[in-house]
């Protein structure tokens, strides 16, 4: 039994390539749950990020001044070695559908045979946020439409001049 109040932790991790309105819902919900809420950009091998590392950290530092709680940074390593590093034994993770399951699913359960002490939350969006998705955000760029429902309004100018040239020359 512990005695005394100790610091609440959490990781939220992500690739956040771009950070969607859907990203920073889940980022201010869980900042209310925690003491302290480490967002973490981590690289998924399975995608090629668009933004480097430092440009998705800056991004998410530029929407989140008002949230005194959190901590930005990345890791190359796995999220369950970064949460026993910094002493967090609670994971947020976001769903939006059935896809979304199967694959958190599957990492929840690699995460627990790693280390058992870290649990795993997960938020569901609110429904506007739903089917809000980066790749989906680099869907709407290619056609020229509006992202502005879809992005935080302090970062669209960047996800807009980062992607258009380089998706209008695979055009």
């Amino acid at each position: 039994m512990k005695w005394g109040k100790t610091m609440k932790k959490a990781v939220y991790p992500g690739t956040f390539d771009p950070l969607t309105i859907g990203h920073l819902d889940i980022i201010k919900r869980a900042s209310r749950f925690v003491d302290e809420l480490h967002v973490v950009v981590a690289d998924n091998y399975k995608k090629e990020p668009t933004f480097t590392t430092e440009e998705r950290i800056d991004m998410i530092l530029r929407v989140t001044t008002d949230i005194p709680n959190i901590i930005v940074t990345s890791t190359t390593d796995l999220v369950v070695r970064y949460a026993q590093k910094n002493d967090i034994d609670l994971m947020i993770r976001g769903l939006r559908n059935i896809p979304d399951y199967e694959n958190e699913y599957a990492l929840y359960q690699f995460n627990r045979n790693l280390n058992r002490n870290i649990e795993t939350i997960i938020l569901f969006p609110s429904s506007r946020n739903h089917f809000v998705s980066s790749s989906a955000i680099k869907e709407l760029i290619i056609h020229h439409a509006d992202i502005s429902p879809y992005v935080p309004k302090e970062i669209i100018k960047d996800v807009q001049d980062k992607l258009r040239p380089k998706l209008d020359q695979s055009t």
